[in-house]
């Protein structure tokens, strides 16, 4: 729990303006981050210029940035990572989708640009798409999907983060995995 702790209080040091935490918070969380970026991206082609370390840095800019988010812990923060690399992600299928149709970025092969493979690209948009309509049947079970899937947080880290026992979010996963399941097979 050491970790958690000097995660929480380099958060709380950040929010209050101290340039210094933000490098001492670098170095703490980056590998974290680094390792579920890497699973994000699992499988992609080689020489693929979208690496876990540009979504970590992505990832991290767009956190960092944020002064007015009330960061409340480790698990807080990581939640939100979840989220926003989720988003990039998904920002990522819709233009190599909007690239192969045509639209897009005029004059860059389709070798260069940094996005996902077109395997990768549907996958996550699936499961976007999925987790949208997800949030309307319940929007608790879609946020422990999101924490998981986008964000490899643990049962207990998910539980903390939505105020609920770490059985509730066991409970939660399982159901939505099946729905999610059943949906993607469709």
């Amino acid at each position: 729990m050491p970790a958690t702790r000097d995660i929480t209080g380099l958060l709380a040091r950040l929010k209050s303006g101290d340039d210094g935490a933000g490098s001492e918070l670098i170095q703490k969380i980056y590998p974290e981050l680094h390792k579920l970026a890497a699973r994000c991206l699992f499988g992609e082609r080689p020489g693929h210029s979208l690496q876990p370390t540009v979504l970590v840095n992505e990832v991290y800019l767009r956190l960092i940035g944020k002064q007015e988010v009330d960061w409340q812990s480790r698990s807080h923060f990581f939640a939100v990572a979840a989220r926003v690399m989720r988003r990039i992600l998904v920002d990522h299928a819709r233009a190599r989708n909007a690239a192969k149709r045509g639209g897009g970025f005029p004059g860059v092969s389709l070798d260069e640009m940094p996005l996902l493979t077109n395997e990768q690209s549907e996958l996550v948009l699936a499961v976007h798409d999925c987790l949208d309509r997800l949030v309307e049947l319940d929007k608790r079970q879609a946020e422990v999907v999101e924490m998981r899937f986008f964000g490899g947080l643990t049962e207990e880290e998910i539980a903390i983060v939505l105020g609920v026992s770490p059985r509730t979010v066991k409970r939660d996963w399982a159901m939505a995995r099946a729905w999610l399941h059943a949906e993607l097979k469709s």
